[in-house]
């Protein structure tokens, strides 16, 4: 049977819950910090992590953490690598702030909920709810109007990156999931790979349906 290969653009330390999950639906994961060696992979994963240095959409910085410029480039890198070509990407977390910097979006560094969204020690969960009445994006096809996710973030996406279109959103407003209007791209703020019994599998193998399509 084949086994999609799937790019996963990050440090092999911190990315082994993402390569679990993609060996969980029967793909192969392949992560690496060389834009490169992902040529022959169909489809690239960006997975959570740190903030985004914000001198990459226009700011000071004004409460990111964690920040790994040498990653950020690696990641816009692939990214645009694969856009290029037409191949599905999935961000999680961090990767949607990626994507939506690379199509010229930007970031808020701390949100104004932030204690309701970040890592308290484990995840929080809160609902998320579906915008607008199309029902052909990815969103509404798994879940339908609503869903309940975890959450781990104190950024979010602040003005969308030009042809990306908001999914769905949290109580509060925040963005929690985007696709593209044209390319195979989508993501969201939340963690699938450690949901995997609360919709987390059913979004990666839609993922997976999508690099072998």
């Amino acid at each position: 049977m084949f086994s999609p290969s799937i790019a996963i653009i990050g440090r092999s330390q911190d990315t082994v819950n993402y390569e679990k999950a993609m060996q969980l639906i029967g793909a192969s994961p392949f992560t690496t910090l060389d834009p490169e060696q992902c040529a022959d992979c169909s489809g690239l994963l960006l997975p959570g992590g740190g903030d985004i240095t914000p001198a990459f959409f226009g700011q000071n910085n004004h409460g990111s953490r964690q920040i790994d410029t040498e990653l950020d480039i690696i990641q816009l890198q692939a990214l645009d690598f694969f856009i290029k070509r037409h191949r599905p990407v999935l961000g999680i977390c961090k990767g949607m702030q990626i994507i939506n910097v690379h199509f010229g979006g930007s970031i808020c560094q701390h949100i104004k909920n932030a204690t309701s969204h970040q890592w308290k020690g484990k995840d929080q969960f809160h609902y998320v709810y579906h915008i607008g009445c199309s029902r052909t994006d990815f969103f509404y096809q798994l879940y339908g109007s609503s869903a309940f996710v975890n959450s781990a973030h104190h950024q979010a996406v602040d003005t969308l990156g030009k042809g990306l279109l908001p999914i769905c959103q949290a109580s509060d407003g925040t963005i929690e999931a985007l696709a593209h209007a044209v390319h195979p791209v989508f993501a969201v703020q939340w963690h699938p790979e450690r949901m995997p019994d609360k919709g987390g599998m059913e979004l990666l193998s839609y993922f997976l349906e999508l690099c072998t399509g």
